[in-house]
């Protein structure tokens, strides 16, 4: 159980702080609500961008790792299609400079035309090196366009084209910033052996002369209930052709995700699971195979994905996935099942509560999705979905009429 209080400072920064009397360390993260659905459709990968702009140092302070370093810590960040996140872990003495450093970039940021140009080749380097170049490097982003229509998890967080990247102005990207990067828009989370209280006096000093700027919420299209199977071809120079299958389920904190979670499990958490076991060792259809659930804040997707073996053709693939999914409607999940998989669950979330930025990362998390309590919860949560669930769940979710599939194709066959 991770233990926390919270404030709100009077410029709308949320800080959540959870004492940790076993550590050394502190653990400064900060959640900034902008993620790659935030982002108008003729300027995608914005949010990306600014993960990297980030470090390029503000007006005050010219390289952002050297404090850090100083103060024997290290930093990072990572960007989704929800938020982005960055994140410092240094001795708990030294925690002022995380706060400092924080506050400083939260509106000095030096967004200059060098400073620009420098991270746009380096984003329109790795758009191409890991999706354009790399072999299934844009599968999930074929996957993600052809299973939504309107809304805008329909791009992945690297965007829907670097050109959009490349013919951004500096106006454009100044703006951006002013929107999204601002207290209000912003939670601090922190875990470290230090009283909460201080804790906040200390965000109060560090953050609180920060004006707020809002600006009013991107206003996202709600993606309409799929009634009709879509399907794509896409011809790569690939080794091997993949399958790959998708379905709507609820949001990260509604109760289907957590049934999608647990259902994923079943079907590919291990060697011993059901796709593997069957697809891989029994049939040999397929040389690996997953299943798995995007976990976005808003209605996301279940995946299965598989990689057919020499061979073997795409129907009887297909069809193969889909006894599979059948199977998981009308045989029910035997109590070894379910316990392996919620077992391996609450390990996860014990393990992961010993460490401090795990613990800085989830409330920011939590608290973001809206339901910061929840971070305590998703074991009971877990603990009480039996196979009749699931198997109802499969019944809803899988079907023939809701599903995205997408052969990608080896060019050779």
């Amino acid at each position: 159980m991770i233990t926390y209080k919270e404030h709100t400072l009077d410029n709308g920064l949320r800080v959540v702080v959870n004492r940790d009397r076993q550590s050394k360390l502190a653990a400064v993260n900060i959640l900034y609500r902008v993620g790659a659905r935030d982002e108008n459709p003729e300027r995608t990968g914005f949010a990306h961008l600014f993960e990297h702009l980030m470090f390029r140092g503000t007006r005050r302070v010219k390289h952002f790792d050297e404090p850090v370093q100083m103060a024997c810590g290290d930093n990072n960040a990572f960007t989704n299609n929800d938020y982005t996140d960055f994140y410092i872990t240094l001795p708990k003495d030294n925690i002022e400079t995380a706060l400092w450093l924080e506050s400083d970039r939260m509106t000095g940021l030096d967004i200059t035309p060098r400073k620009l140009a420098a991270e746009k080749r380096v984003v329109i380097e790795e758009f191409k090196e890991r999706y354009l170049n790399r072999p299934y490097g844009d599968r999930a982003m074929l996957l993600r366009s052809l299973a939504y229509e309107v809304h805008p998890y329909r791009w992945s967080t690297i965007g829907l084209t670097p050109d959009h990247i490349a013919s951004a102005s500096l106006d454009e990207v100044r703006d951006f910033y002013r929107r999204h990067y601002h207290p209000s828009n912003a939670i601090l989370s922190v875990s470290a052996d230090i009283d909460e209280e201080r804790i906040f006096r200390l965000a109060e000093k560090w953050f609180g002369d920060i004006a707020d700027t809002p600006h009013r919420p991107v206003v996202r299209p709600e993606e309409p209930e799929q009634t009709a199977e879509r399907r794509l071809v896409a011809e790569r120079d690939v080794p091997a052709t993949a399958l790959c299958m998708a379905f709507h389920i609820g949001g990260r904190t509604s109760r289907d995700f957590f049934l999608g979670d647990l259902t994923s499990d079943i079907l590919a958490g291990g060697d011993s699971a059901r796709l593997y076991e069957r697809l891989v060792k029994r049939e040999r259809i397929f040389s690996s195979v997953n299943a798995y659930v995007t976990g976005d804040m808003e209605p996301g997707l279940f995946i299965f994905t598989g990689q057919l073996l020499p061979g073997v053709g795409e129907e009887r693939a297909e069809e193969a996935m889909w006894g599979e999914i059948e199977r998981l409607k009308s045989e029910r999940a035997g109590s070894y099942e379910l316990d392996k998989v919620r077992n391996k669950f609450e390990a996860n979330t014990l393990f992961g509560e010993l460490n401090v930025m795990n613990k800085a990362m989830n409330l920011g998390f939590y608290a973001a999705a809206g339901d910061l309590a929840l971070v305590n919860r998703e074991t009971e949560i877990y603990r009480s979905l039996d196979a009749d669930d699931i198997a109802d769940y499969a019944a809803r979710i899988f079907r023939r009429e809701k599903c995205s599939t997408l052969i990608y194709r080896a060019a050779q066959q």
